[in-house]
C-alpha cells in the first residue's frame, strides 16, 4: 500500500466541485483528511493521507493537475519521545515496514527512523503518545 501526505490548493472555481469524491471513487485512492479549510467561491487548502495502489495514487494526482488543483508533496518525519516510551511494544505491531522492532535478546523495543516511511500508525497506536509525527513541505507535484 502506497502511502503519502499532499497539501492540494483549490483555486475558487474548483472549491465547490466534487473532486475529493471523484479521487476516491475513480482511482480508488483513500484519503484521509489532516487538515482544510475550503469555502465554496474562494481559494482553499487541504492536507490530505493518500493511500492506495501507487498506479493509482499517480492517476489521481494527474487528474488533480487536470483539474488545476495545486499539489505538494510533504514529508513525515516521526519521532519517539524516549523519556515518555516505556517499551511496551504496541506499535512494533502497527508499523507495517519494520521500522519498530523488538530485539529479542533484552525485549527492548527499537526506533529505526531511516526505515520509517511516516506512516503514522506508530502514533496512532501508542497509549502514552510517545510517537509523534511531523510534517515538512518538500516539493511542488503539479501546479
Amino acid at each position: 500500500m502506497y502511502t503519502r501526505i499532499y497539501k492540494l490548493m483549490f483555486p475558487k472555481e474548483a472549491s465547490d466541485q466534487p473532486i475529493i469524491y471523484r479521487l476516491v471513487k475513480q482511482y480508488d485512492v483513500q484519503v484521509n483528511i489532516l487538515r482544510g479549510e475550503i469555502t465554496p467561491q474562494h481559494e482553499g487548502n487541504l492536507i490530505l493521507e493518500f493511500k492506495g495502489e501507487a498506479d493509482k495514487v499517480r492517476a489521481g494526482l494527474a487528474f488533480l493537475k487536470e483539474q488545476k488543483i495545486g499539489v505538494e508533496l510533504f514529508a513525515t518525519k516521526v519521532s519517539r519521545d524516549e523519556e515518555q516510551c516505556f517499551q511496551c511494544g504496541a506499535c512494533t505491531g502497527a508499523c507495517p515496514v519494520g521500522a519498530l522492532h523488538i530485539r529479542r535478546t533484552d525485549m527492548a523495543v527499537l526506533f529505526d527512523p531511516e526505515k520509517c516511511t511516516g506512516c503514522g500508525h506508530c502514533v496512532r497506536i501508542c497509549p502514552v503518545k510517545a510517537m509523534n509525527v511531523s510534517f515538512d513541505q518538500l516539493a511542488r507535484v503539479a501546479s
